[in-house]
This record gives structure tokens, C-alpha cells and sequence, in this order.
């Protein structure tokens, strides 16, 4: 594979977003080999998220550690960025011998002596045609601490672990209170993540719940990614929110082209046409156009989409369920709306050039107080002819959040399982 096809396969996986964008004053986008000549003919100093380095990784002799794996550790845990190889200290522009960069090698280096192990991690070379540079890209990883372990000096057969980290311009180790403070936040992480994907669920439903009139059952969907956009590194216009919104609907009907009833994005009519202002966010929001099925679509400036959908629509015509009623839930429709909140995550991915995993969180509720849920599904999965609740489905007072995730710039072949897999989580729970 030759470098500009390790090159455009790679960074399109690569953070867009980073120390030297932020010197230089660049927007969002991939690092450009002119961006690392300007930022080292600036003299940018190296810190805890830049490592300027002259040779090309060798591999460890002599029972020490590989000086590899424990920058990449160090790095992943600090708060990750740019181990860039090729620039000498004194900021000179020297380059690397590609032929003899061994990405493989080095990707297993990485697997054998960094603990837990680092998925996302980024090599790919940069280049004006003459001169070379390697660039690798840590992540700022959720599972730090991560371990480092190699031979010791004194007896090659006893293996140690360290934790190394970034102290501003150097590497150090951690000590023991350290590494407890290090496990403490990583588990606090986790929590502050569901937390945060929560508390979007949870506004949701209190919106909703001030505008129903009537008893019904709600798809609520929420994606955040794991590294949220700085504040303030891009803002859409209101005419790129309606582009995502109307690329996402294009997507889906793609995604699922046997599709049989409209998702949340047809549904809501014009509205998608009219993203209006919130919150550092863009929105719209049927609830008060009763003609149409009751949508709401979110896209947030840091990444986050919020979706919800009324599943219980009903016509003027159609008599709505009682009190004490069972809601209907139509997994056709439960498909579609997957299906379109997985498009929408992916189209506003794109548009804002996100460079990390995107968790996504979907739910069915009835926003008033519990009530039981009908399932609605055709014979033999046939999407086209008429719905009914089989005699042994459950009809279940709650169900439990599914969940999934979405690597950075996922296909669409990913996008489908993932909109597959959120579909089969919600609709096994009625036990079909």
C-alpha cells in the first residue's frame, strides 16, 4: 500500500481537532503536512499533547521497555493527541525513511505491552512529495490508566508494569495514589457519560409530557460522542442543520430500503425544513402541529443528537386508547425510527468531522406514568401487511434502554447493524 493510500484510509479515522489546529488557528479538518511545516517553523514547544520526535520507533533491546508503547501509554494517559516523528528538537523539518516504517509492527508492539489496549489509535504518514513525516494519533481513551509492561534490567525473566503519563514535556511515572486516583476517574468517567445521555432523556420526556394529550408511547433516542466538540471550534447555520437533517433522510431510505411506513424525519412534515435556534442547539419540534406525527429532532454543537417520536399517533378519525388501555407499539415503525436516528447520528458525524466513538442510547416510554405496551408486528416479519399483537407477547410495563455505538465515520453497513441492533434490543423485550 503506498503512502497516499495509507494516507486517506487512515486519517479519515484521525481526530480533526488538535494542538496545532488550535496554534494556527485552523478550523476542524485533517492535519495537513503544511499544518506540522508552520507549526514547526513556530518553534511549538512540545507538551503533554505533542511529542516532537526525530527517529522512527525501534524495536526494545537489551530487556528494556519499548520506548514505543510507553509514549503511547503516556500519552493515553494524559489526555491523549500527537506523537508526530520526523522533526528534530531543534524543530527541523528532517522527515523518515518510509520504506522503512513498519505500521504493523508497530500496531503489535502496542497490542503485546499496552494494557487495556488502545482500538483507537491512528498511524499515517504526511508528505509534500519529497519529505516524509509519521504521525500518530493517541486517543484521549476512556479505559485510562493504562498499563505499560516490559522485562526488567536485572532479571530478563521477571516482567514489570508501570504506568507512565505526560508531564507537560516529558514522561513520568505514576505513583501509587496516583494510579487509585487514575481508577477512580476512569469508573467516574463511565458514569458521567450515562449520566450526561440521561439527562438528555430525561429533559426530553419532560417536553413531551407537557404536551400530550393523550395517553401514548414514545421513542426516544439519544447519541453523544465520547469526545464531545470543544465549545466554540464550529457552530452550524441553520442552513447546514437542514442539510443533515435532509442528508439523514436520504440515508435512511437508503439504509433500509424496504422500509413500509415513514420514520420520525418524513413524519414531522416541514418542520425538518425550519431547524429552529435553542440551547446551543438546533431543533425542531412538531408538538404543537397536531396534523402530523409528533417528532423531535435535536442536533447539539458538541455532536449530540436527540430523537423522539410518538409511536401512538393518532388521526382525528381514530379513537385514541383509553386509560387503561395497552399502547400500541408497531416495530415496523420502532425500525424506522432506528433506522432514521442512526442517520441522523452519522450524517451530523460527518458534517462535524467528529473524531471519536458516538454512544447511542434508545428507549420506548410512556412519558404520563407506566402503562402496558401492545406489540404490533406482521406474520413472518413481512413488513407490508397488517399488524397485530400476537397472543404470546409480553406486554411489559418498562423496558430497558438499548444501547450501541458508532465508530468514527462508520459506513453504512455499520450504520444498518447498529439501527438493527437497536431495534432488536427494544422489540425482543416484548418477547417476539
Amino acid at each position: 500500500m503506498g503512502i497516499a493510500d495509507t494516507s486517506t484510509t487512515a486519517q479519515s479515522r484521525a481526530r480533526t481537532w488538535t494542538r496545532l489546529h488550535q496554534h494556527l488557528g485552523c478550523t476542524p479538518g485533517p492535519l495537513t503536512y503544511d499544518m506540522v511545516r508552520q507549526a514547526a517553523a513556530d518553534h511549538l514547544e512540545e507538551s503533554d499533547d505533542l511529542d516532537w520526535k526525530r527517529d522512527l520507533p525501534v524495536p526494545p533491546m537489551h530487556g528494556q521497555w519499548n520506548e514505543f508503547a510507553k509514549d503511547i501509554s503516556a500519552m493515553a494517559n494524559t489526555r491523549g493527541e500527537l506523537l508526530i516523528y520526523g522533526v528534530s528538537n531543534d524543530h527541523k523539518i528532517v522527515g523518515v525513511d518510509w520504506e522503512k516504517a513498519d505500521l504493523r509492527q508497530y500496531a503489535q508492539w502496542v497490542r503485546n505491552h499496552v494494557h487495556p489496549y488502545l482500538p483507537d489509535l491512528v498511524m499515517f504518514p504526511l508528505t509534500d512529495g519529497a519529505t516524509t513525516l509519521l504521525v500518530v494519533d493517541v486517543p484521549a481513551s476512556e479505559m485510562a490508566p493504562h498499563l505499560v509492561h516490559g522485562r526488567s534490567d536485572k532479571d530478563k525473566e521477571q516482567q514489570a508494569f508501570t504506568v507512565p503519563y505526560r508531564d507537560r514535556d516529558h514522561t513520568a511515572w505514576m505513583a501509587e495514589h496516583q494510579i487509585e486516583r487514575a481508577y477512580r476517574d476512569r469508573f467516574t468517567r463511565v458514569g458521567r457519560a450515562e449520566e450526561e445521555l440521561q439527562r438528555h432523556i430525561d429533559f426530553t420526556t419532560k417536553t413531551i409530557t407537557a404536551h400530550a394529550a393523550a395517553p401514548s408511547a414514545w421513542f426516544i433516542a439519544v447519541s453523544r460522542p465520547q469526545r464531545p466538540l470543544p465549545r466554540g471550534a464550529y457552530t452550524m447555520d441553520r442552513d447546514e442543520a437542514r442539510d443533515v437533517l435532509e442528508a439523514a433522510t436520504k440515508r435512511a431510505q437508503a439504509l433500509l430500503t424496504r422500509k413500509a411506513v415513514p420514520g420520525p424525519l418524513v413524519g414531522m412534515g416541514d418542520t425538518r425544513l425550519n431547524p429552529r435556534p435553542g440551547l446551543r442547539r438546533w431543533v425542531c419540534n412538531n408538538l404543537e402541529l397536531p396534523m402530523n406525527r409528533e417528532v423531535i429532532t435535536e442536533l447539539h454543537y458538541d455532536g449530540t443528537v436527540v430523537m423522539a417520536a410518538n409511536l401512538s399517533f393518532i388521526r382525528e378519525s381514530e379513537e385514541p386508547p383509553g386509560q387503561d388501555d395497552a399502547l400500541p407499539v408497531s416495530e415496523r415503525l420502532v425500525t424506522a425510527c432506528c433506522y432514521d436516528f442512526i442517520a441522523t447520528a452519522q450524517e451530523q458525524q460527518r458534517k462535524l468531522r467528529l473524531d471519536s466513538t458516538v454512544l447511542l442510547t434508545a428507549s420506548i416510554i410512556s412519558p404520563d406514568k407506566p402503562r402496558a405496551f401492545a406489540p404490533f408486528t406482521s406474520p413472518w416479519g413481512d413488513l407490508r401487511g397488517r399488524e397485530s399483537t400476537p397472543s404470546y407477547a409480553r406486554r411489559p410495563h418498562h423496558l430497558q434502554p438499548a444501547h450501541t455505538a458508532l465508530s468514527p465515520m462508520a459506513a453504512d453497513d455499520e450504520g444498518r447493524s447498529s439501527a438493527d441492533e437497536l431495534c432488536t434490543d427494544l422489540m425482543n423485550q416484548f418477547g417476539l
